[in-house]
């Protein structure tokens, strides 16, 4: 089982009340580590806990990096955990946090040459929702899961329903994550991370 964080300060003092659930077991897109099998990440400190990054990691690295490991054979599941830590470290620092955002939300920017491919769109979606959950944006015209809705418009991904059932609550939630099992086979990464997030809760 992985270990449960508390929010942020701020956001514990603010919503504790309002929010029982995500109080409990903490924002669910930060608090418990995706496992990406192999593929490559972030550089991250050592131990067990939901936020141990390396000390020695350059944050101003950030945007380059994480813009790198969001490349077009990136697994889902690297995507997400890629986008936790980047989060994490992004918090350290306004300026990268705001860089960080800025370039992932311009790739998902349609251009002349056609709309956005729906993984710059799940990126996109996905970060804004980790930054919203760990109280890094209050902006209330960004909605990121509208954005990772549009992605699974363009096709099947249970993976991609997975990240979207950690964004709701309640029925929208639990259909996402139905899904998501639906499509997980057996012994797979998303199996694990499927179990993994229900032991969590």
């Amino acid at each position: 089982m992985f270990t449960k964080c508390t929010l942020p300060v701020l956001l514990a003092a603010g919503l504790a009340l309002s929010l029982p659930r995500v109080a409990e077991a903490g924002p669910p897109l930060i608090c418990h580590p995706f496992d990406a099998g192999s593929s490559p990440l972030l550089a991250w400190g050592h131990g067990d806990g939901w936020n141990t990054p390396d000390r020695a990691y350059d944050v101003k690295r950030l945007t380059a990096d994480t813009l790198r490991l969001l490349s077009a054979d990136a697994p889902i599941l690297a995507r997400m955990e890629n986008m936790r830590r980047a989060t994490l470290y992004a918090s350290q620092n306004s300026r990268v946090a705001d860089e960080l955002l800025s370039a992932v939300l311009a790739r998902a920017t349609s251009t002349a040459s056609g709309p956005p491919n729906r993984l710059a769109l799940f990126d996109a979606g996905y970060l804004i929702e980790t930054y919203r959950q760990w109280n890094m944006l209050t902006e209330k015209q960004r909605d990121g899961y509208a954005m990772v809705k549009r992605a699974l418009d363009a096709g099947p991904s249970p993976e991609m329903e997975f990240a979207a059932s950690l964004m709701k609550e309640g029925s929208v939630s639990a259909e996402h994550r139905r899904r998501a099992s639906a499509g997980a086979a057996p012994g797979s990464l998303l199996a694990k991370n499927l179990s993994n997030q229900n032991a969590a809760k």
